[in-house]
């Protein structure tokens, strides 16, 4: 008997009473939910890192993820989907022996029912590599219905992936969604097709495109014990790789990653939990819940997370300029209010076993949210995160990129254009800047 593709897989929810009552009524009359073991092992807090390996030695990681974000007026997300198939194109930082998806109803306003959903190494466009296609399954079934305010994770499948390579993850939306839990700024062209195409090698139904995800925020691979457990990049537009080039996966964590394959022995995997126009201390519409209330999802929940690299602040800085043009919300904060923030970061980190390291914050003179005040703001909070011992340890995000003759600034060759957000050349050089050695020895 099929009772329900509801509700299966693993369900994270921070409060869902009438799903509580039906697992009673369900329990009470005697229907059994079959959940697989790994549906089941869905991150809580540190549950993620307390897993135990595989028999052969093996382990999950993150390898690729997207902070969720309330649906905006700026993409396909406010309207929503119906009847659609979304193609969401992502790039692992490790490979493995099996791959799970975790798929996300965190700002949905209704239950999203998934139909099908599938993974597949990505081609040319919305394509697949010719027999790469393979679908997901939850808890034993291909659909699932996911609560809002909730998340849940695929059954593993059990496919090589490699490290540094494009995947095809694909979902089918039967029914109307409402707005779409999303991440906005992918720097990556995601496809959109009518109908359930899910299983489709050919790009040839997806006519639609958009440079936002819709519906997913984690893949996890089964690794080798040579790789030591997942980093965390907690950040801003700045980690979400804004200035880089689109479809090269040239943001700074993509580019520690490749530092870290290169290694050829010991390695980590790294996961993107960037957020443009981010804050540490404030939410905004536009740009999500403050670093301070999104770490225990963005950071902790990552399954084996070892480290964490924060590099935050700019905006916070930035939207307290009462001038400063922006759909965010200006709320006036002093360096000592970002620096408790920091402080309360670290002390969370600590607690549940990480390491943390801080980055410090980029210069940003000549951007329309540049002020004198602004800038003694950043020396500041740079100065105590340099001198202060609070972190683990401190990568001079700052100094790879400033113009020598104008510290203040970024260096023109490494500049996007609007002297705040790096292009491919800062990117890598923020990632070259970092000692591979200091995260190794996190593990």
């Amino acid at each position: 008997m099929e009772v329900m593709s509801l509700y299966l897989g693993h369900i994270r929810r921070h409060a869902w009473l009438p799903l509580a009552v039906a697992l009673l009524v369900a329990a009470s009359i005697g229907l059994r939910l079959n959940f697989a073991p790994a549906a089941a092992a869905r991150r809580h807090g540190g549950a993620g890192r307390a897993q135990a390996a595989a028999t052969d030695g093996t382990h999950w990681v993150a390898v690729w993820g997207a902070s969720p974000q309330a649906a905006t007026q700026s993409n396909l997300s406010a309207g929503g989907f119906a009847d659609q198939t979304v193609r969401n194109i992502v790039f692992t930082s490790v490979g493995g022996t099996s791959v799970r998806v975790r798929f996300t109803n965190t700002f949905g306003t209704r239950p999203l029912q998934i139909g099908r959903a599938a993974i597949g190494v990505a081609g040319a466009s919305a394509s697949l590599v010719n027999g790469s296609d393979l679908p997901l399954s939850f808890g034993g079934h291909q659909s699932v219905l996911i609560p809002p305010d909730a998340e849940v994770l695929s059954d593993p499948a059990h496919v090589t992936v490699s490290a540094l390579q494009r995947l095809a993850v694909s979902v089918y939306l039967p029914q109307a969604t409402g707005p779409a839990t999303q991440h906005a700024m992918a720097r990556q062209v995601n496809y959109v097709a009518a109908g359930d195409h899910a299983l489709d090698s050919s790009a040839t139904a997806y006519s639609t495109q958009s440079n936002s995800w819709y519906f997913i925020d984690g893949v996890d691979v089964q690794s080798p014990r040579n790789d030591l457990g997942t980093i965390v990049a907690l950040g801003d537009s700045i980690t979400d790789g804004v200035g880089s080039t689109t479809n090269a996966n040239g943001r700074w964590p993509n580019d520690l990653a490749r530092r870290l394959n290169a290694l050829g022995n010991l390695t980590m995997s790294v996961v993107d939990e960037g957020i443009g126009g981010n804050r540490i201390l404030n939410d905004s519409p536009c740009c999500g819940t403050s670093a301070q209330a999104r770490f225990n999802r963005d950071v902790l929940q990552q399954p084996d997370a070892k480290a964490v690299i924060l590099l935050e602040g700019i905006n916070d800085i930035g939207f307290s300029q009462a001038t400063t043009p922006s759909t965010a919300p200006h709320t006036n904060v002093s360096a000592q209010q970002i620096i408790a923030g920091y402080e309360q970061i670290i002390s969370r980190a600590h607690a549940a076993g990480l390491k943390i390291f801080a980055g410090t914050l980029t210069p940003f003179k000549g951007s329309r949210h540049w002020t004198p005040a602004g800038e003694l703001k950043r020396e500041t909070i740079n100065r105590w995160i340099r001198t202060s011992g609070a972190f683990d340890g401190v990568i001079d995000f700052a100094n790879a990129v400033a113009d020598p003759s104008n510290p203040a600034a970024l260096k023109p060759s490494h500049d996007s254009g609007d002297h705040i957000h790096a292009n491919d050349a800062g990117y890598q050089a923020m990632a070259n800047t970092i000692n591979l050695t200091m995260l190794l020895h996190s593990s």
